[in-house]
């Protein structure tokens, strides 16, 4: 017991995963940039760029596993997340999602500023010669999809708290079929879009909007599939899963960006 905590805040031991994951991010936007600008160095620009890409990638998966498998070990195995720990990762969570938001409040001013006050000859939205989506198509159906899945992790919480594991494996493991269905529908309209990213305003502000909330799709599903394999491992308690809470809310926020996203770009931006 002489290790035991003495006090309700969880001193942080020396952690390698911080600088590993700078690295990984210098690496990964630095041949990000030199793919996308091959120019910058030549002809070797591009080669060079996916060279200094792959290692990035390599790198932050393995930050990724390494961070994630420690917090686990401090907060199931170790007992270091007391009620004042959770409570300070509350706050955390909370002003993370607030940063996200304004995000998308940039794109969204963007798409707004770009339509209501449209810069092109002659003034009109959707630019002349784009041919939009029409929004009662996949849009919808990935409406659907998307607010079932906030029912599914919903319900799967709920089972949680009342200590059905089997049943809260069960409704995650839909959230997160459900997610890949949206991410694979969401690719499927990218590839047959009448028009490409370099095609003008419209282009441009459509596909950083929903390419963005894509990409929050594609991590919240792997956040939900990392608390799959962990409440089948018996990690969660319904006294103790801030995890899972943390995911959950990571979803619905999710689920709320795309409503306003379906509703301004698909429907009124057409």
């Amino acid at each position: 017991m002489s290790g035991a905590a003495k006090h309700d805040f969880h001193m942080v031991e020396p952690s390698r995963w911080p600088m590993v994951g700078s690295i990984a991010a210098f690496s990964l936007t630095f041949g990000l940039v030199l793919y996308m600008h091959p120019e910058m160095l030549g002809g070797i620009g591009e080669a060079l760029g996916i060279l200094t890409i792959v290692p990035g990638l390599v790198l932050l998966a393995v930050t990724m596993f390494g961070w994630w498998t420690d917090v686990v070990r401090e907060a199931t195995f170790e007992g270091h997340h007391t009620p004042v720990v959770q409570l300070g990762h509350r706050y955390g969570m909370m002003l993370f999602i607030a940063s996200e938001v304004m995000f998308f409040a940039a794109f969204f001013w963007a798409f707004f500023n770009s339509s209501l006050f449209p810069k092109v000859d002659p003034a009109v939205w959707p630019p002349e010669g784009i041919e939009t989506f029409h929004w009662y198509t996949i849009p919808l159906v990935n409406t659907l999809i998307l607010l079932s899945s906030g029912v599914t992790v919903t319900v799967a919480h709920h089972k949680l708290r009342e200590g059905d594991q089997p049943g809260t494996v069960r409704w995650l493991l839909f959230t997160i079929i459900l997610g890949i269905l949206f991410t694979s529908l969401q690719a499927y309209e990218y590839v047959y879009a009448p028009f490409s990213f370099t095609d003008g305003i419209y282009p441009s502000t459509f596909f950083m909007a929903t390419g963005f909330h894509g990409a929050h799709v594609i991590i919240g599903t792997t956040f939900l599939t990392v608390c799959l394999f962990r409440a089948m491992k018996g990690h969660f308690k319904p006294e103790h899963h801030f995890g899972f809470e943390a995911a959950a809310w990571y979803w619905h926020f999710v689920d709320v960006v795309w409503l306003f996203l379906f509703t301004c770009v698909y429907v009124w931006g057409s």
